[in-house]
């Protein structure tokens, strides 16, 4: 049954089935091709009559995943990508009704890679559990995050911004209430909430924020990113302007832009690429978020100091974040203990810190002990330190763990295995997670999601300095300390 509703740019035909309404590939800013590529989102383009939503729309520019992460993940096709990509998807338990909870979804990628066409994104279950959920696109790499002279900076920023802006436009006729808005995102996605709730340019966008395996940390000074940029120019053979590189063809620039940052992981010298652009990508990629009138501070240091502080935060990770990089990159065989304090090394772990994790895990291997390090380093103790900062300001926090382990490949609780328990979307990720992964957990870990953007509270108590965790595993969850305190506590305050 087709189900019809009017948006900025006209009206739309979405379908409805199993008591959802689904309304696809909705455009909610002007395509950003030719002159628009650099260009801050413009407001759609109108259409005549009524215009089918019954299909994913395009998604941004980039290159597919490499596997093994592209088996896990899915991949894009180039016929997948450009086009109308900056739009949403949008489903509704009734678009009759009115102050629905609305949540919006921002994925992950890195920042060069994602999409809301994902199969894991679908947000039936989150309309059938009475929240009308809306997932986005956004610029990503070159497009969406370089410095480019005659273009205004953090492209992808913006896109989320004007996404927000339509919500609070548009999301009436679709049954949800513009004053109960839920931010969410994992990784690039979860530093993004991070960064929309200390940006003064969202403020009063959005109500409540959940942070899933990301953080403030990754901005970079534009001096810095400017060096990447400069390198892209110069690699495709045009000026680095927002005229010259608008007009190449955009499959060779996401092939520079791929080149880049192999180089920058081969070769991850900050005299070349700029120190912050290395500190901040860890020596992975280029593409991050910059320093401007949207992102004037540290996201975490902005939160400290009461940015979004009367915005509700639930926020985590995964037990073993880092497993799935250690994975993807084949590193895993190669660290030994003897080559442990090395490579923990550069995630900032002096020989105490190590000295700390192999007394606190006396039966592990040295690769296990390794992706404990990093996962700490770069997800787990960033996250915590946010939470800290969000509480101490005054902000009502909840934290999570998911430690739910897959089988698969030995990821074990691995960056980006909550996603389809969050969606409650199981039925579609047996790479990922193996034949038969716990319902009862996605149970647990979606409700709690629709109680947060329902009421402000996932059901368990305030984080307290660390009183509360809420650990998401099989046989069943439950609220805890801290897990593993004793490794955080081996790495001191966040001031020593």
């Amino acid at each position: 049954m087709s189900i019809t509703v009017t948006v900025d740019g006209g009206q739309i035909s979405g379908t409805h089935a199993g008591g959802v309404s689904a309304f696809l590939g909705v455009p909610y800013a002007a395509a950003p091709v030719g002159e628009q590529a650099f260009a801050a989102p413009g407001p759609v383009t109108a259409w005549d009559g009524v215009r089918e939503a019954v299909a994913e729309g395009p998604s941004c520019w980039q290159s597919p995943y490499p596997d093994p992460v592209g088996t896990w993940f899915g991949k894009v096709t180039a016929s997948e990508l450009g086009g109308e990509s900056l739009n949403v998807n949008v489903w509704t338990p009734d678009p009759g009704a009115a102050k629905l909870p609305v949540m919006v979804w921002i994925h992950g990628g890195a920042f060069v890679r994602g999409a809301n066409a994902s199969p894991t994104y679908d947000g039936s279950a989150f309309a059938r559990d009475g929240v009308v959920l809306v997932s986005i696109n956004y610029r990503l790499g070159a497009y969406g995050w370089l410095p480019v002279d005659g273009a205004p900076t953090n492209l992808g920023m913006r896109d989320q911004i004007a996404a927000l802006r339509w919500v609070q436009d548009n999301i009436a006729a679709f049954g949800g209430d513009p004053g109960n808005v839920t931010i969410f995102g994992e990784s690039a996605g979860g530093m993004s909430v991070a960064g929309l709730l200390a940006s003064p340019g969202a403020r009063g966008l959005f109500n409540k924020a959940i942070v899933q395996s990301g953080h403030g940390v990754s901005v970079v000074q534009p001096d810095d990113a400017r060096r990447v940029t400069a390198e892209l120019a110069e690699l495709l053979g045009v000026d680095p302007t927002a005229q010259a590189l608008s007009q190449v063809d955009p499959a060779k620039l996401i092939e520079a832009q791929t080149a880049i940052d192999n180089a920058i992981r081969l070769a991850p010298d900050p005299d070349r690429w700029g120190a912050t652009t290395i500190s901040a990508g860890g020596g992975i990629t280029g593409y991050l978020p910059t320093f401007d009138e949207l992102v004037p501070d540290f996201p975490q240091v902005a939160i400290g100091a009461g940015a979004g502080g009367d915005v509700p935060l639930l926020l985590g990770t995964t037990a073993r974040e880092f497993t799935l990089f250690s994975l993807a990159a084949g590193t895993r065989g190669l660290i030994t203990a003897e080559a442990l304090p090395l490579v923990a090394a550069r995630f900032g772990a002096g020989p105490d810190v190590v000295a700390a994790y192999v007394a606190n895990h006396p039966d592990a291997a040295a690769a296990d002990v390794f992706d404990l390090i990093a996962s700490d380093a770069f997800f787990r103790k960033p996250a915590l330190d946010f939470a800290a900062g969000h509480e101490a300001a005054g902000g009502p926090t909840h934290v999570y763990e998911f430690a739910w382990e897959s089988e698969v490949s030995g990821l074990g609780s691995c960056h980006a295995l909550e996603l389809s328990f969050v969606f409650d979307a199981l039925r579609d990720t047996s790479s990922f997670t193996g034949p038969n992964p716990p319902q009862q957990v996605a149970d647990d870990m979606h409700a709690a999601w629709v109680a947060f953007a329902t009421t402000g509270g996932p059901g368990w108590a305030s984080y307290g300095g660390g009183e509360a965790v809420h650990v998401f595993n099989a046989p069943q969850s439950q609220t805890t300390g801290l897990p593993r305190a004793d490794d955080i506590a081996a790495w001191g305050s966040p001031a020593e």
